[in-house]
């Protein structure tokens, strides 16, 4: 890592033990991160690192953005992570690459500020991944849209100020027929569903959204119209980085607390950290760190060439997210029976990982996705 990218993640990190660490547990509790949290994270300079200076941010190097992720992940922050990644790592840059001058103006300052949060809202409770089997609709009406249909599972859903919508524009054209729309959360037709209790990441908000007879300006279409699956293409490689680099910033993290732990415990007379299988298992779970570190540095260089492509953010995401489960579970496993209890702080990194595998495509999917570009070379 470069002395730049050293000082920054020094910067990181004392912003986060300060503005975090100490209220974190509470946060996990009420089932919330507070609105003023994304207000001090901007002010830190913190939301839509490397998006453009004109709308208030630092215009800095993708990998800078990243190392946000990391950081908030290795501390422990699990839900912090996802909702951050939602916010500033979806969200934002979607707008910035797709949203028009106005659309732009109206929405990357206050989100790059922190003064509104952001939600992206694909996921039905009948279509799960199935973007082509999408429900919700949008239909033109005059100068308006009017969308009707529901969302589950959306990160930030329930205190989000804004959220990208996914909504069919064409029955007949399946994933070819789908539109994105910035949809305002103030608007008459749009509610929320009561909070969705979860077993980990309890700080990262998750709601049902509905949309009943919600009317939303033309302007309000983000991009070109049915054009939003090949958006959602274009940017999944960006997706699925941020949830790699959260694995492999969780792995870290929780690799430091074992190693810390095995060489204080005893039993036996002797240290944890001095058993042959603490040693063998600590190294073997050391070497998969690394190789996914090596492979997410490989895939970062190729993102920024423009080059990375739908096998290796399938790759990336399978292996690493596969990897931060494994790593929780066996440092957890070396806590012995105060891993399970919640005064250590191994459990979280452990209940917190296990959706890592789930969103942003699961382990499934991106096997799926992996074989076709083996037996259909084209679907790179």
């Amino acid at each position: 890592m470069s002395e730049e990218l050293t000082i920054y993640r020094d910067m990181v990190k004392r912003a986060l033990e300060a503005e975090v660490a100490p209220f974190y547990d509470d946060w996990e509790r009420t089932g919330a991160l507070p609105k003023a949290l994304w207000q001090t994270l901007g002010a830190a300079g913190l939301l839509g690192v490397d998006m453009p200076e004109e709308y208030g941010a630092a215009g800095a190097s993708f990998e800078v953005a990243q190392l946000v992720v990391n950081e908030i992940a290795r501390q422990g922050f699990g839900g912090l992570a996802s909702s951050y990644n939602i916010h500033a790592n979806i969200v934002i840059p979607y707008i910035a690459a797709y949203g028009s001058r106005a659309q732009k103006e109206q929405w990357l300052p206050a989100l790059i500020r922190g003064d509104k949060v952001a939600a992206i809202a694909m996921t039905e409770p009948s279509t799960g991944s199935d973007l082509a089997a999408l429900r919700t609709r949008a239909v033109r009406d005059g100068e308006e849209w009017v969308i009707n249909g529901a969302k589950i599972f959306i990160t930030n859903g329930c205190h989000a100020d804004l959220v990208i919508v996914c909504a069919k524009t064409d029955l007949n054209a399946g994933a070819k027929g789908v539109s994105l729309f910035l949809v305002d959360s103030t608007l008459a037709g749009f509610s929320r569903g009561a909070g969705i209790k979860k077993i980990g990441q309890h700080a990262s908000d998750t709601a049902e959204l509905f949309f009943d007879d919600l009317r939303v300006p033309a302007s309000a279409l983000l991009g070109e119209e049915n054009q939003g699956f090949a958006y959602l293409m274009q940017e999944l490689p960006r997706e699925r980085i941020g949830v790699a680099v959260q694995a492999v910033g969780s792995a870290q993290g929780a690799l430091a607390l074992t190693l810390d732990y095995v060489q204080q415990r005893q039993a036996f007379g002797q240290r944890i950290a001095d058993f042959q299988n603490t040693r063998f298992k600590l190294a073997e779970l050391k070497a998969q760190l690394e190789l996914c570190k090596a492979y997410l540095g490989q895939c970062i260089q190729r993102y920024n060439d423009g080059q990375m492509t739908t096998e290796e953010a399938s790759i990336l995401k399978l292996t690493a997210t596969e990897m931060q489960c494994k790593v929780a579970d066996q440092c957890l496993q070396l806590f012995g029976g105060y891993g399970y209890t919640l005064e250590y702080p191994i459990s979280r990194f452990y209940v917190d990982a296990r959706v890592q595998t789930i969103y942003a495509g699961t382990s499934e999917i991106m096997k799926e996705m992996i074989a076709r570009s083996l037996i259909n070379p084209s679907q790179r």
